[in-house]
């Protein structure tokens, strides 16, 4: 296990007045013990305690191939899981739960222990500590967008051969695994004309246009850590509308991220991006937040919106990623990673983003 980051955990713990809690997001469970598991509809439980330490609770079929430094508990298909855990747990103290816990096994467990538990949310605790990144997860971090960056440009490079959007998706799998990534770390949305319109399209049979706008959203997992950019072509001409929409998110990515610096809020950056595509007559065609954090998930904790009053610190790494939705007609979004540094940000993302025409 991560022997810095387990004590730090059971510090904050202890500040928060939290004795002990369960931890099932497998991604937690691989920043504290640098193992993943994917348990599928299996229960899988970090149990930390600050009186005992850290056990896994584990279902017997899935291996550990590491000796993480902590027990390791058992359990067959025949036993009941969430029992054993109760077990473990004094209900007379506060018991942590993070927010990947499935409710069918937190009622069990309010069933088990008599609903005597006192159950609180403790996710914030992991996912704070996640949110500033080490020097060696922005290393890794670096590596992944490098990756991307150079997938793009490979992916792009196919546009002209007219291959439909599940095609290239396919193809960028196989990029993906020339460039020893572990694969995609979201599903690649590549959207042609219309389709770019629905910010979540789903790639389809669709085939490009003249005048169309491409949007590719693409992003891989290498060495555990995820990558993510977004950037927008058109197909051999562009229409005056089009250039205008273009060049007012291209604008709008570049106020968002002159702003990222420490001790401003991210409600402050999503309004930079906001307040201008708005100033543009575009601001309903905005639909989404401006952008969200990102490190061995492809969606950590954390958001760039409105709605976050919190405080942007050194070592946070989040896209920048306005967009403009016109339904019928085309999607303009144009998506960075950002690193905040001491005195202001560093760009991981690195493929031109400039207007590009493919003929």
């Amino acid at each position: 296990m991560n022997q810095k980051r387990m004590e730090q955990v059971l510090k904050r713990m202890a500040d928060a007045g939290i004795p002990q809690m369960l931890v099932c997001d497998p991604a937690s469970i691989f920043y504290l013990t640098g193992e993943w598991f994917s348990p599928g509809e299996r229960l899988l439980v970090l149990l930390l305690s600050c009186e005992q330490g850290p056990q896994l609770i584990i279902n017997e079929l899935f291996p550990v191939h590491h000796d993480l430094g902590m027990p390791i508990i058992r359990y067959a298909d025949i036993d009941d899981p969430v029992k054993l855990i109760a077990g473990k747990l004094n209900p007379a103290k506060a018991i942590g739960i993070d927010k990947k816990w499935p409710s069918r096994f937190l009622l069990h467990l309010m069933e088990v222990t008599g609903g005597n538990g006192r159950y609180l949310n403790s996710s914030f605790i992991l996912d704070s500590m996640r949110m500033i990144k080490e020097k060696q997860e922005i290393a890794l971090m670096r590596e992944a967008a490098g990756s991307n960056d150079q997938a793009m440009a490979a992916l792009v490079k196919l546009l002209p051969a007219m291959h439909t959007e599940k095609q290239l998706g396919q193809l960028l799998l196989d990029i993906y695994e020339e460039l020893g990534t572990s694969g995609f770390s979201f599903a690649p949305n590549i959207s042609f004309g219309a389709n770019g319109a629905d910010p979540h399209h789903k790639i389809d049979d669709s085939r490009v246009k003249t005048g169309d706008s491409i949007v590719i959203d693409i992003g891989c997992r290498k060495r555990d850590y995820c990558s993510d950019m977004t950037r927008t072509f058109f197909f051999q001409s562009i229409t005056t509308r089009a250039r205008t929409v273009y060049e007012t998110v291209l604008s709008a990515n570049r106020r968002a991220i002159d702003r990222i610096k420490p001790n401003v809020r991210f409600a402050e950056i999503d309004a930079a991006a906001r307040d201008y595509i708005t100033g543009k007559g575009f601001g309903r065609y905005f639909t989404h937040r401006t952008g969200h954090c990102i490190g061995l998930d492809v969606h950590d904790w954390g958001d760039v919106s409105a709605a976050n009053q919190e405080y942007v610190k050194p070592g946070m790494i989040f896209s920048i990623e306005p967009g403009i939705y016109l339904p019928g007609e085309l999607g303009v979004r144009v998506e960075d990673l950002v690193l905040v540094t001491e005195s202001g940000c560093e760009l991981l993302t690195h493929y031109d983003k400039e207007l590009k025409i493919i003929e």
